[in-house]
């Protein structure tokens, strides 16, 4: 809930102008934007900045540290993570689950691992409607496959690859 919180917040703060270096943002123009709001939008605005306020001095540090980093992307990134987030939310809490604990398994992995993965991904992204076709086939197959069944198909493939991993 809180890890919920604190991105939302990141969010919200990164959808706000970027402050420059050279001209540090005008306390009265905060004020005025949040003056614009509606008596919902502040209401939230003041939860989210409660539920902030309430985390470890270590993990405010660290999304200051984080929306920094966001806020200082080009703004065709920043909208791209945003809308990220917004359809990220939009999933029913299962899949939200789910996505998080691939990308949990994805960090786990060795660099090697990823640069593997992400290398099939685009090769996959890059292939003939007809073979993503094909790979998605494959994949449902994979799927519905038990445990037993999927250790022979490695066999298998391990066997017409000559015995290499």
């Amino acid at each position: 809930m809180i890890r919920a919180l604190a991105a939302a917040l990141g969010l919200a703060l990164a959808a706000a102008p970027p402050a420059r270096a050279e001209e540090p943002a005008a306390p009265d123009a905060a004020r005025e934007r949040f003056e614009k709001l509606s008596p919902e939008e502040k209401e939230a605005l003041r939860e989210r900045w409660r539920a902030f306020k309430s985390l470890p001095p270590e993990r405010q540090v660290e999304l200051r540290e984080k929306l920094e980093r966001l806020r200082s992307l080009p703004p065709e990134r920043r909208a791209e993570i945003v809308r990220n987030y917004r359809a990220f939310k939009q999933l029913p809490p299962r899949e939200r689950r789910e996505v998080l604990d691939r990308f949990r398994r994805f960090r786990e992995m060795s660099p090697e691992r990823r640069a593997q993965l992400r290398a099939n991904l685009g090769q996959i992204l890059e292939a003939s409607p007809r073979e993503r076709a094909r790979y998605l086939e494959n994949l449902r197959r994979w799927r519905e496959m038990s445990p037993d069944e999927r250790e022979r198909a490695r066999e298998r493939f391990r066997e017409r690859r000559g015995g290499r991993r």
